[in-house]
């Protein structure tokens, strides 16, 4: 079944069928967070149920408020009933009183007669998908709600996600698919890679080379990294592009969610596309092809690297300079946002270090280094921002040779380069990878795992503000950000199996005080309902194994095992003769203890089956008991 919960919100008929799917949750009322994600700042349990049916008066004072409008458009298509002539419910969404809520903040109160949503902007959007979440699991028809009154606001005011399209190519929909995705969770910033080695996605007027060529390649389906290059003369038919209208409809869509779309053109390195485009943007003026996933970089033991193609722009070179005047003119143009992120990651200088001009250059300037070179750079695109009335942000590279004026931090290689960024009073985001934050990081021990990068952390216990920061120095942290890397991800059912659940932990983490998580509610209470919904509705989330940590070792002469599938409804079935478990074998249902003779081993290993038929990777526990 696909997933409807990805049709336009705010289009077809079938998006409001499948939401009363998606918005399905049992009423938690032994759950402090009321079953909803991300938890609530303050929830208090009332008495009683109210009656959602197609019945229901919605009054609001702006009708044509965007939250009044999904509401009224979900209500219209609840399925219909017997209860027509009955005396209906109401539900009121209103701006009054909301001065008083913190930005982004709402108020619901359900009451067995009425629901009174409190909010405005954003806030009163929010009101609504807490509402909806709501909502029982089984809705024929009439639902009831539990009574609650809810106040609530977020903790961080960015609470982003973002997606490389440069890697592997996603159409429009699939796009608005994945915002649809981050509205039902109250993320509300959408980070959107254009540019890369791998392909230039955002058409650029002054430069239709950019498309017709930067946004395409060879094709290669071999693994990122071990795909062979390019061929002389073989056909590059592997990619695709936004044209400027699919940019403003996508922008529209997400502004319409209460989301802001962070546009990336990644340079002075990652922009191989762009040379393959117009080689001479480069020291070496060499033509190149645009990467098709091939290793084109050497690494040594040092953990230095040597790249093998010139995919860094000339940073002394004045044309350069119009060229990115002119493509950041039409970037600006499009994107209402005041942030345009510019990468400034993993740029190699070995070309800078060997070119005459740029020696000469460093020599004039008195520069001692490289990195000085590209601070330069990022100097200089600053300015040009500024004056098309935008500021910019970058990878936490950007530091290094001095961070440029009003310049924005995305710390990803660990937290340092925020702490060093918020202690210099420039705004930070924090996406380490080693903290969860890259979702395109395995969950587990790779060999457990389909093909990914990285490593693997825990997510939900993340902290974005580093308790070395003073109380003056932590506002600058602005919030947190999820990262999509796509080197192994293709297809949309690859996405969601590397983002589900993930982003769900994610959304808390920026949305609820960090004194306020709770991770029992959260996986074993509010998870499992989100789950149900994603297995309902045909999404390739990742199922979790059926015990943490996934391969471990115990010892001792007796074993009690009590497991419990973090999907209702779906079963554990297991081995103890070291063979793969799968249906056919043995299916665990209540605790039991067995005996390990001395000195003999068993393995235990588990696989959770879902409803629909999904599977988790094999959960595994050697049993020793050594005498």
């Amino acid at each position: 079944m696909k997933p409807c919960i990805n049709a336009r919100v705010w289009g077809t008929t079938c998006i409001f069928v499948c939401l009363s799917a998606l918005y399905s949750a049992p009423a938690q009322s032994q759950d402090p967070a009321a079953g909803i994600i991300p938890a609530p700042v303050m929830v208090q349990q009332g008495s009683g149920k109210f009656t959602l049916s197609r019945q229901t008066v919605i009054k609001a004072d702006n009708p044509a408020d965007k939250a009044v409008v999904f509401l009224t458009r979900y209500v219209n298509h609840l399925p219909k009933t017997n209860s027509a002539g009955k005396s209906s419910t109401v539900i009121e969404l209103t701006g009054k009183g909301a001065e008083s809520l913190p930005q982004e903040g709402y108020k619901l109160t359900v009451t067995p007669a009425r629901v009174v949503i409190t909010g405005k902007g954003a806030g009163l959007f929010y009101g609504v998908q807490s509402f909806l979440q709501l909502l029982p699991a089984e809705n024929n028809g009439d639902a009831k709600l539990p009574c609650v009154t809810i106040e609530d606001y977020p903790r961080f005011g960015y609470r982003g996600v973002m997606l490389d399209v440069s890697r592997h190519f996603f159409t429009v929909q699939e796009v608005k698919d994945l915002i649809d995705l981050m509205a039902v969770y109250k993320l509300n910033r959408f980070h959107w890679h254009l540019t890369d080695d791998n392909g230039w996605r955002i058409a650029i007027k002054k430069f239709p080379k950019l498309t017709s060529i930067g946004a395409w390649r060879v094709p290669r389906y071999s693994g990122y990294g071990a795909n062979e290059a390019p061929r002389p003369g073989e056909a590059a038919t592997d990619g695709g592009f936004y044209t400027q209208e699919e940019i403003k409809e996508v922008v529209k869509y997400a502004k319409d969610r209460y989301i802001e779309i962070l546009p990336e053109i990644d340079v002075p390195g990652h922009s191989l596309a762009a040379i393959a485009a117009y080689p001479e943007l480069c020291c070496t003026k060499e033509s190149a092809s645009v990467n098709p996933g091939s290793n084109f970089s050497k690494w040594y033991d040092n953990g230095k690297y040597e790249m093998l193609l010139d995919n860094t722009l000339n940073p002394i070179d004045e044309k350069v300079y119009q060229f990115l005047d002119e493509v950041f003119t039409e970037v600006a143009a499009l994107f209402p946002y005041e942030y345009i992120h510019i990468g400034g990651d993993e740029c190699y200088k070995g070309y800078w270090e060997k070119d005459a001009g740029i020696q000469a250059f460093m020599k004039e300037k008195q520069m001692k280094k490289s990195e000085e070179v590209q601070s330069y750079f990022t100097t200089r695109l600053g300015q040009l921002l500024r004056k098309k009335g935008k500021k910019i942000i970058g990878w936490d590279e950007i530091l290094e040779g001095g961070l440029a004026k009003d310049a924005a931090v995305m710390s990803w290689r660990g937290e340092q380069g925020g702490i060093a960024a918020a202690k210099l009073k420039h705004e930070v985001i924090m996406s380490p990878s080693t903290n969860g934050l890259y979702f395109d990081y395995g969950e587990a021990a790779p060999d457990l795992l389909p093909a990914s990068m990285g490593g693997y952390s825990a997510l939900y216990r993340y902290d974005p503000v580093p308790k070395s920061l003073t109380p003056e120095e932590r506002p600058y942290i602005l919030g947190v950000q999820g990262n999509i890397w796509t080197e192994f991800i293709a297809t949309v059912p690859r996405m969601h199996y590397m983002i589900l659940p993930r982003m769900l932990a994610l959304a808390e983490l920026a949305w609820t005080p960090a004194d306020q998580k709770d991770y029992n509610s959260f996986s074993e209470t509010r998870l499992p309902v989100q789950l149900a919904r994603f297995d309902k509705l045909g999404y390739n989330y990742r199922v979790p194994a059926a015990f943490i940590p996934t391969d471990t070792t115990m010892t001792g002469e007796r074993f009690s095992l009590k497991l419990k599938p973090a999907v209702p409804g779906a079963k554990i079935y297991f081995t103890l003769n070291g063979k793969a478990p799968d249906i056919t074998d043995r299916e665990y249902s209540n605790a039991f203890t067995f005996i390990v003779p001395p000195n003999e081993k068993k393995i235990f290993q588990a696989i959770v089956v879902t409803p629909s038929g999904k599977r988790s990777a094999i959960s595994r526990i050697v049993l020793e008991n050594k005498k």
